[in-house]
C-alpha cells in the first residue's frame, strides 16, 4: 500500500458459488462487490487490504483431531443460533469432488463422520486455503470470522431468530444499526452492489458485518479462543470478533 492510500478493511461472504465482500475506508463505506473468485477479490483488494475477514474456515483439523475449540466454543456462545457452525473437512477432504470419497478421507484422519454441511462448503474453504498457501501476502490479511459470532459480540447477547426470516433479518439490522447509525443506508448500498447476482440479503447482512468487525470501531478485535493453536500449515484456528469484552467462554 502506498502512503497515499487509505487502508480498506474487508468482510467476505461465501455465497455459494461466488465471493460478496464490502470494503470500509477509514471514515466508512467504501464500496462491495460479487466475485466469481477468491482469487479475483484478491486481486480487487490486494493494494489496500489491511484485513479480510471472510466466513469459510481457514485453520483445519488435522489427524486425530475431530474439532476445532473455535467451533466448539462458537456454538456454545451461539446457543440456539450455533447450529450454522460446522466442524469443516480436513484438508486432504476439502480437494474431494464427491461427498463419499471426502468423508472417507475426514473419517480416516480423524475417526468422527463428515456431514453433509461440513462437505458443501469444501470449495470455498479449498479455495481460500490455496490463496493462502500461496500468496503470501493474502495469508497476512485474511483471517477468519463468523458472522453470527459477530452479530452475537455486537448485540451483548444471543440473538433470538434465524437469520432467513423476516425477524431474523430486522433484529440484525437493529444490531448494526445500534452499532453504527450509518449501517443502514451501508447495506442498502451494498445491496445495490449485488445487482442481478444470486446473492441473498442475509449474504449482504453477513459481509456488513464482517466488514464491520474488520474495520478499527467500537471494542476490541478479539479471538475465539483466545489462544488459539495452528494447523499443520500454521494457520491459527480460530474466529475473529469485536467486543468491549471477551465472549463467554472465550
Amino acid at each position: 500500500m502506498s502512503e497515499s492510500e487509505e487502508a480498506l478493511y474487508v468482510g467476505v461472504d461465501w455465497a455459494g458459488g461466488s465471493w460478496f465482500a464490502v470494503a470500509f475506508g477509514p471514515s466508512g463505506f467504501e464500496d462491495a462487490g460479487v466475485f466469481d473468485g477468491i482469487g479475483d477479490l484478491w486481486a480487487r483488494y490486494e493494494e489496500r487490504a489491511d484485513r479480510v475477514l471472510v466466513d469459510v474456515p481457514i485453520g483445519l483439523v488435522g489427524d486425530g483431531e475431530s474439532e476445532r475449540a473455535c467451533d466448539r466454543l462458537a456454538r456454545e456462545v451461539l446457543g440456539e443460533r450455533g447450529a450454522g457452525v460446522v466442524t469443516p473437512p480436513v484438508r486432504e477432504a476439502t480437494r474431494k469432488r464427491r461427498y463419499p470419497a471426502a468423508n472417507r478421507v475426514h473419517e480416516r484422519k480423524t475417526g468422527g463422520e463428515l456431514s453433509k454441511q461440513a462437505f458443501a462448503i469444501s470449495d470455498g474453504i479449498a479455495a481460500v486455503d490455496e490463496l493462502l498457501r500461496n500468496v503470501p501476502e493474502a495469508r497476512t490479511a485474511f483471517a477468519e470470522s463468523h458472522p453470527e459470532v459477530c452479530f452475537r459480540a455486537f448485540a451483548g447477547e444471543p440473538l433470538s431468530y434465524a437469520k432467513r426470516t423476516a425477524a431474523g433479518y430486522a433484529e440484525r439490522m437493529r444490531i448494526l444499526a445500534n452499532y453504527d447509525h450509518d449501517a443502514p443506508p451501508t447495506v442498502q448500498a451494498a445491496a445495490a452492489s449485488a445487482g442481478d447476482s444470486d446473492v441473498r440479503v442475509d449474504d449482504v447482512l453477513d459481509a456488513v458485518a464482517l466488514a464491520y468487525t474488520a474495520r478499527p470501531g467500537p471494542g476490541e478485535l478479539r479471538s475465539l479462543p483466545s489462544d488459539p493453536p495452528t494447523d499443520a500449515e500454521g494457520f491459527p484456528l480460530r474466529m475473529l470478533y469485536r467486543a468491549a469484552e471477551p465472549l463467554d467462554g472465550a
